[in-house]
């Protein structure tokens, strides 16, 4: 297992801010500070102060960038990528997703494909208002990515979006090349929730012996269901997403109490891992998910999976696609999509 902390000098200074004042923000970035402030000013709420439907409206840390952007007089680039939407046949009716082109892509050659997965913890969250990291992957990858709108608790309660996303997997390795891809060379990226549906995809194909993917990418998955973690302790009060916020989301997830005990949403505790495909795990330190994204880090290579953890400090959950206003965020999209590609020209899918 690979492991790297992005370091920032001053980080004690941090620390001891951070004792004093009891606010876990003081260790933030001045680049991720921006963001954050800018998401405030544009009138975002905490989301479990609102009703589900509230919090889909909320200013999101895409639209604090446009902020950030606007300020220094600078337009959103496209990054050279054309995006299409297309339906696809799910166990409960019909998904839409969303589809990313480079412009620069190679017409000569058949280009791999990635099932993106967007992050809002099964509650919030569309391939609309998460468009900024299939963006940046289609642009560094030279990858199709496809990006489900899969069905959202609480109104589609757990584990539809698992449900829905599998089903999109499965449409991905056998009609995948009707998008020009190459569904031979597939991986699913996740962020948060959809972190956590990336790895059930890989361990539910495994399982069934279907084409798993050649490489998964865990961004500060959601990976257990203990808040009384150190992580969870210290970013109670972390933006845009602390303890609280993690609450609300597994309220209106679960039917009842006894659900945490699902091995898809527990994954710490799993001991099935072996045979699942190399991971890139990244890892954000102002963040609950913080400890539990380590433990997984560590099963996962006690169980024999090749796993390379990268660690950014400074910067919060929600930070990997705001590569355009926040450096760390361009660094850690850079590595992950190096090892999508060293994956997609080193593998073939395996059963």
């Amino acid at each position: 297992m690979t492991s790297i902390h992005d370091s920032t000098i001053g980080d004690a200074f941090a620390r001891t801010g951070e004792f004093l004042t009891g606010n876990p923000m003081v260790r933030a970035d001045a680049d991720m500070r921006h963001v954050l402030d800018a998401q405030v000013e544009l009138g975002a709420k905490s989301l479990e102060a609102c009703l589900p439907a509230e919090a889909r409206r909320q200013p999101t840390l895409e639209d604090a960038v446009r902020k950030v952007l606007e300020r220094a007089g600078r337009e959103p680039d496209d990054q050279g990528v054309d995006i299409d939407d297309i339906v696809i046949t799910g166990p409960e009716g019909e998904i839409s997703a969303r589809i990313y082109r480079s412009r620069m892509m190679d017409a000569t050659a058949t280009p791999p494909m990635i099932l993106y997965i967007h992050d809002g913890g099964w509650i919030v969250g569309s391939p609309e208002k998460c468009d900024a990291t299939p963006r940046a992957l289609a642009k560094k990858t030279g990858a199709v990515v496809v990006s489900p709108a899969y069905r959202l608790a609480p109104e589609h309660k757990f584990p539809a979006a698992h449900d829905d996303c599998y089903a999109v997997w499965l449409w991905l390795i056998e009609e995948g090349a009707s998008l020009g891809g190459d569904p031979g060379k597939a991986a699913v990226v996740g962020e948060g929730a959809g972190a956590n549906i990336a790895i059930n995809i890989s361990l539910q194909a495994h399982a069934e012996r279907v084409a798993m993917p050649v490489h998964q990418v865990l961004i500060h998955p959601i990976a257990g269901v203990d808040m009384s973690t150190p992580s969870y302790v210290e970013n109670m009060r972390a933006r845009p997403i602390g303890t609280p916020t993690m609450q609300w989301f597994f309220r209106h997830l679960l039917e009842s109490r006894a659900e945490t005990a699902d091995p898809r949403l527990n994954l710490v505790e799993r001991t099935d891992f072996k045979g699942l495909p190399p991971a890139t795990l990244v890892i954000a330190e102002i963040d609950p998910l913080r400890s539990e994204g380590e433990l997984l880090g560590e099963a996962l290579h006690k169980q024999g999976v090749s796993v390379d953890v990268r660690f950014y400090e400074g910067v919060t959950q929600g930070f990997f696609g705001l590569g355009s206003v926040v450096n760390k965020a361009m660094f850690a999209q850079s590595h992950v999509a190096n090892n999508l590609v060293e994956a997609f020209a080193a593998s073939r899918r395996k059963i």
